[in-house]
């Protein structure tokens, strides 16, 4: 099936599930607890049609071995029986068998449920899937919801994985609109990971291409796992598409909350990844892939989310030089520079490529010395600053605030060491005259329809025009290439004489003048200029008593792309602002007639 057929598909498949629940749970569900219901009942009912082929072998085996063979050596046994399924279940029902039987339904679910191997019972469990059963029976809805999900064909060649995707993030993304949560959380929109993929993954179709390379995907804020799965898709039927021989990728990810996590590891297990992959926890306090690097990250952690219950934990790590914080701590406000820390420390020796989605706060929040400043300098001064993008706004369906992504590396390309790009695709261009002004971006196409904040999409044409401007690494409107040391800066502290009310210079006992705190100021200097000319052109023409004090001054780092890509907009003529304000009176005057009519 093609992807488009398979959107459509899902589409159809969500509007369904939702049309069900409504019948079903209206009156014992409130509308923000549905998808809690629906998305551990698609889970296994995707399930149930995977495995409607395989059941009576995977039954006969465990009926031949179960008292044969020890547990852990049953397990491959039954996998096998499954023509390798990385799932299984051992029960004589199914969930259409379930239906006939329906005074005994509740006793046959558990056993049905009984029957998944290990890893299904903790998704399940994850979902907290239980407490769901509990409040179906207590309601009597049991056998309607098994009933109604039945009508659902989720086999595989009705929807692929890829399909599926879509299916549980929609579902997500409904739930959250319920509930006036932020489905941003949980997943970022495939337009966005497509563009990441193609700038991380541009360079690395020759080192893929050798025989036998097995390569590693990692995301610390893993959501339901789409930028992982994406990433491996992309290398597999986008880079190698019409190769035979295609490049072993190996998914690893970690998510903090439970069905989110819950779908992440259904999705590995459903795709025929090890889906003990998929660790659960918090990355920052609870990494569960101590020591292990990988080849390619990618992530959208939480945007000004706070890491003050990890405090502790994360104060005692950056103690430690062989620490992931050792470089500094953001405020605890937001802890995105701490996932761009953790992130760094696992890349591979041989070479490691990152993307991550920011807003603008990483780029130049924190004064010199400040625990922000301070991880920009020791990123760039490093060379792991490969590109930040500027993406257009309204591309996330939770936020409209500017977005980023982040690419760094430790094996830049010999004609990028000691640079940084920057490519602007949030630029714009008005057009129109007389008040009639719309804005276009030039890197994005307004959705058909508005999902959440989700306004704008990156088409496969502007991601393409995007990435070769990462490719052909060449200044132009959109692009600028800057030296490492351009972001960085040292911060002067002027001091000015303290006066007493004569207007003498008050001194110390060596006659040293004593600054006056109130006139105390700061001045930034480029870290390639120099401090003295500086000093003797931009502040003593203005201040001519003032001196630097050499002992307070800092070295700051900042990436200020607004001022980079600013471009100076003349005042409009007095024709076009009259223009405005007469179609300004015409809009009041309208509105005036519609009220009093």
């Amino acid at each position: 099936m093609s992807s488009e057929n398979n959107q459509n598909n899902s589409k159809v498949e969500v509007g369904f599930i939702w049309r069900i629940t409504d019948d079903v749970l209206r009156d014992a569900f409130k509308k923000n607890e549905v998808g809690d219901v629906v998305l551990p009942f698609v889970v296994i009912r995707r399930l149930d049609c995977i495995l409607e082929k395989v059941n009576d072998k995977v039954r006969n085996a465990y009926n031949k071995f179960y008292d044969k063979v020890a547990e852990e050596k049953l397990d491959p046994i039954l996998r096998k029986s499954a023509g390798g399924l990385r799932f299984y279940n051992t029960s004589k029902h199914t969930l259409i068998s379930l239906k006939d039987d329906p005074r005994n339904i509740e006793i046959n679910f558990n056993n049905y449920l009984n029957g998944f191997n290990p890893e299904v019972r903790d998704i399940l469990e994850n979902f907290q899937f239980d407490k769901i059963i509990a409040r179906l029976i207590k309601n009597k809805l049991l056998y309607e919801m098994i009933d109604a999900i039945c009508k659902i064909n989720l086999n595989l060649d009705q929807i692929d994985n890829h399909g599926m995707g879509y299916v549980f993030e929609e579902i997500i993304r409904i739930s959250n609109e319920q509930s006036n949560e932020t489905a941003g959380e949980h997943f970022t929109p495939r337009d966005v990971i497509a563009l990441m993929n193609a700038i991380v993954f541009a360079p690395e179709k020759e080192e893929l291409s050798q025989p036998g390379i097995i390569r590693t995907i990692y995301d610390p804020a893993c959501g339901t796992g789409g930028m992982v799965n994406l990433g491996k898709k992309y290398v597999e039927d986008v880079l190698f598409a019409n190769n035979t021989q295609k490049p072993v990728i190996r998914t690893y990810g970690q998510e903090l909350n439970e069905q989110s996590f819950a779908i992440a590891k259904s999705e590995a297990l459903i795709t025929g990844e090890e889906a003990n992959n998929i660790k659960h926890g918090n990355s920052f306090s609870e990494d569960h892939f101590v020591g292990k690097h990988f080849h390619y990250m990618m992530a959208n952690p939480p945007y000004g989310v706070t890491w003050k219950k990890d405090l502790n934990f994360i104060k005692n790590e950056a103690l430690n030089p062989a620490g992931r914080f050792y470089a500094g701590l953001p405020r605890t406000s937001d802890g995105q520079l701490l996932f761009l820390q953790h992130m760094l420390s696992k890349m591979e020796r041989e070479g490691s490529r990152i993307g991550v989605v920011t807003n603008g706060s990483p780029l130049f929040t924190g004064d010199a010395g400040s625990g922000e400043s301070e991880i920009r300098k020791w990123i760039i001064e490093n060379d792991w600053l490969d590109c930040i993008v500027a993406l257009p706004k309204d591309l996330f369906y939770n936020t409209g605030i500017n977005t980023y992504i982040w690419f760094l590396t430790n094996k830049k390309q010999a004609h990028r060491k000691g640079k940084v790009q920057l490519i602007n695709a949030a630029a714009n261009i008005e057009k129109g005259t007389n008040g009639s002004k719309k804005v276009e971006h030039l890197f994005a196409n307004p959705e058909k329809k508005s999902l959440g904040n989700k306004r704008n999409k990156i088409e496969d044409n502007y991601i393409q025009n995007i990435t070769d401007i990462y490719t052909s690494f060449e200044e132009g409107d959109y692009c600028k290439i800057f030296d490492n040391e351009h972001f960085g800066y040292y911060q002067l502290t002027i001091e000015q004489p303290l006066k007493d009310d004569n207007g003498e210079k008050v001194t110390d006992k060596k006659g040293t003048p004593k600054p006056d705190s109130k006139k105390r100021d700061k001045e930034n200097v480029p870290l390639n200029a120099d401090i003295e000319t500086h000093f003797a052109n931009e502040v003593l023409p203005h201040v001519p008593e003032a001196w630097i004090d050499f002992d307070k001054t800092r070295i700051g780092y900042e990436i200020n792309f607004t001022k980079y890509f600013y471009q100076y907009k003349g005042l409009d003529s007095s024709e076009t602002i009259k223009g405005e304000i007469v179609n300004l009176e015409k809009d009041i005057t309208q509105l005036l007639n519609q009220l009093l009519s």
